[in-house]
């Protein structure tokens, strides 16, 4: 099978990431002795500087880790709303919806943290071993990819107009960043430099009193004092007003990134593993437990109609059950009892309802928007904006029936002044010569998210712009709790061992792409005696949006189906035929997926990386 790429394979260490860059300073700290965690914290720091606005130090970073010899586990990057973020207090201020952008919309920063533990639990480097990749190029320059320079052009009014601490980072000169010419932010480097210099005097020679004191720089010391500062500067947002944010002091010293089990879901012999009911990640699960014993053809109408179609019923139930809660009901959600009686609903046309389950008896709650949106109802236009009138919330209540409507307005806003730029994410996968492996995605701090502070080259995220201002849903904006994010790396285990890491960037599209790429791993022939990673990763691909979306608008299209020109025409017409609303995309358009393996058997190590989006390359030996 020709492909775009070969799928690499030898026994040292494998990289994929998003950039060429990441993955090469990925793979300098294995040549140098240094492990898959090590490895990942400096390609994590790359990230940072050469894809800035897919995510930043003040995003966040859910991982997935698999040890040689150790627990699987989910590293939690992702903060929670501050103590004085809640759905009442933004109300109080006129909202009805978290702003996408400005301090309103910044959780607690989660991914530095989440960095330094990995480092400090798992790794064997010192920081300034690993983050002198990520200096270097904001200090000597890189050549950006030309979306930066794009994105940056999107948002050049609010930054010359309103962020001025943006322009001067990213419009130098009046020039946004262009490909071919060197681009640096001094600002960002002279941070991490005076971080690793607070860290030595503070720690000594010892590794990991070194990373406890950056902790706590981060957390109570020069940086959290520009993050608070900053969060309390009126900045212009999507509302169109200047807010404040609510960011403290007491936040940042009070949260640290966590470790926790990974939600699993076995299916014919593999067991794959994602986060919790925080993120999306069983939504992926829930896609597998959906499937019927016996698949369809590959790539044929019946098997793309058969995951689009179980795809809406995932995604449904996320709507409707997932949050940062205690009662996620995911237990009933991933059993088979439920999703045989799921499969059921699933016909032979394109479904153009929103249908979430009833798990234990429970009713579903959505959004009075989602609900309106889905059902065609008045109160909402094409684009899922409010009119007047938009209804009354009803209580949630336990018990079978239909879904309790609460009320709401429009939902999620983009993060650009206008609308119309959304921020997008990063991911990255490792596997070394001991076995250690590591997924994660980081995402967030973008630099069209919020105004860079100044002291420190990179500006706060916006995460909360994924909770409701509803009472009573799974994803109310409530202190203390995370925000439902769409951040989710994949670990897949081989009769309990981990075999794969892998992972996309793209919103509400991250756990339709990976399961198709899963699938075409699991059920497509190997080559070279493994298994066919940059094969299923070039495949045609495709996703749908009949659900509501976590950005703004918040809107859906019912039975839409968007699909890569490569797609068999004779696929797209049965598709048609089967009342699908098939979009031919651009070539090349669905998905950035990564991906590295391990034979347990053999130890051989492959890697795969996307060429869609001409930028994500996988390297090793």
């Amino acid at each position: 099978m020709f492909t775009t790429r070969p799928t690499l394979q030898g026994t040292f260490g494998m990289v994929s990431s998003t950039h060429w860059l990441a993955s090469q300073s990925a793979m300098a700290v294995l040549e140098d002795g240094g492990n898959a965690y090590d490895a990942a914290v400096a390609a994590g720091f790359v990230l940072h500087v050469v894809e800035p606005h897919l995510n930043g130090p003040a995003g966040e970073v859910p991982m997935i880790l698999a040890p040689k010899d150790g627990e699987v586990r989910v590293l939690c990057g992702q903060g929670p709303a501050p103590a004085g973020a809640s759905a009442a207090h933004y109300r109080s201020l006129g909202l009805d919806l978290v702003p996408g952008t400005g301090p309103l919309a910044a959780a607690v920063p989660g991914a530095f943290d989440a960095w330094m533990l990995l480092l400090r639990d798992h790794g064997t480097k010192t920081l300034a071993e690993v983050l002198r990749y990520a200096i270097g190029y904001a200090e000597d320059g890189h050549a950006p990819v030309e979306r930066v320079g794009q994105t940056v052009e999107t948002v050049r009014e609010l930054f010359e107009t309103e962020w001025p601490t943006s322009a001067e980072v990213y419009l130098p000169g009046g020039k946004a960043p262009e490909p071919g010419k060197l681009f640096r932010n001094p600002a960002l480097a002279a941070t991490w430099r005076r971080l690793v210099a607070e860290a030595e005097e503070k720690g000594g020679e010892d590794r990991v009193a070194q990373i406890e004191a950056a902790r706590a720089v981060w957390s109570t010391g020069f940086i959290a004092e520009a993050l608070v500062r900053q969060a309390a500067v009126p900045t212009m947002d999507t509302s169109g007003t200047r807010h404040t944010g609510t960011l403290t002091a007491a936040d940042l010293a009070g949260w640290s990134a966590t470790y926790e089990a990974p939600a699993t879901y076995d299916w014919n012999g593999w067991t794959l593993a994602k986060a919790g009911g925080w993120s999306q990640g069983p939504a992926f699960l829930q896609q597998l437990a959906l499937l019927p014993p016996e698949l369809p053809a590959y790539g044929s109408a019946d098997y793309v109609h058969l995951l689009v179609e179980g795809c809406k019923l995932a995604m449904a139930d996320r709507e409707a059950w997932y949050g940062d809660a205690t009662d996620v009901p995911l237990g009933t959600l991933l059993s088979d009892a439920y999703n045989d009686e799921r499969r059921a609903l699933i016909e032979d046309t394109a479904s153009l309802e929103l249908r979430p389950g009833s798990p234990g008896g429970r009713t579903p709650v959505l959004s009075a928007h989602a609900h309106a949106v889905a059902a065609g109802e008045s109160g909402f236009d094409a684009m899922g904006i409010p009119v007047a009138g938009a209804g009354e919330p009803t209580v949630a209540k336990e018990g079978a029936g239909e879904p309790t409507v609460t009320a709401d307005r429009v939902g999620e806003p983009s993060v650009a002044k206008d609308g119309s730029t959304r921020g997008d994410t990063c991911h990255l996968d490792i596997v070394d010569r001991w076995g250690n492996m590591v997924a994660a995605t980081p995402s967030g701090g973008w630099l069209q998210s919020n105004p860079v502070v100044p002291e420190l080259g990179f500006p706060l995220g916006t995460r909360l712009q994924m909770a409701w201002l509803d009472e009573g849903l799974p994803n109310t904006l409530t202190p203390g709790r995370r925000p439902r994010t769409t951040l989710t790396p994949s670990l897949a285990l081989r009769d309990g061992v981990p075999v794969m890491a892998f992972g996309t960037p793209g919103g509400d599209q991250q756990d339709q792409w990976q399961l198709h790429f899963f699938l075409a791993v699991a059920l497509r022939a190997r080559v070279r005696g493994g298994l066919d990673l940059q094969g299923a990763i070039d495949a045609p691909n495709w996703h749908n949006d009949s659900f509501p979306g976590s950005f703004f608008p918040r809107g859906m299209r019912p039975g839409s189906v968007t699909v890569e020109e490569g797609m068999d025409p004779e696929v797209v017409e049965e598709l048609r035929r089967r009342g699908h609303d098939v979009t031919v995309g651009d070539p090349w358009s669905e998905g950035r997926m990564c991906a590295v393996a391990r034979d347990p058997e053999t130890g051989v190590l492959s890697a795969a990386a996307n060429p869609r989006g001409m930028q994500g390359y996988a390297v090793g030996r």
